[in-house]
């Protein structure tokens, strides 16, 4: 009997603080007055998410399954 691999973290995502200069005009426009938001990436660096609350960002993970960790 075989048994299937799996990696733990095929559903692991990444969550980062971004300072709101260093985003691009439109976004900071957007930002409503933030001086940082949190993006969530997945493992290969993709941007998933650009939120303005930390626990928003790990909200919105665990709703679609994904284990959030927090970049330093």
């Amino acid at each position: 009997m075989q048994h299937a691999i799996t990696h733990g973290n095929d559903r692991m995502v990444y969550v980062k603080t971004i300072s709101v200069t260093d985003l691009p005009r439109e976004v900071r426009d957007q930002a409503e007055g933030l001086e940082q938001l949190y993006a969530v990436h997945d493992a290969e660096g993709q941007q998933l998410a650009l939120v303005g609350d930390r626990k928003l960002a790990f909200a919105l993970a665990r709703e679609h399954d994904y284990k959030p960790v927090l970049v330093h």
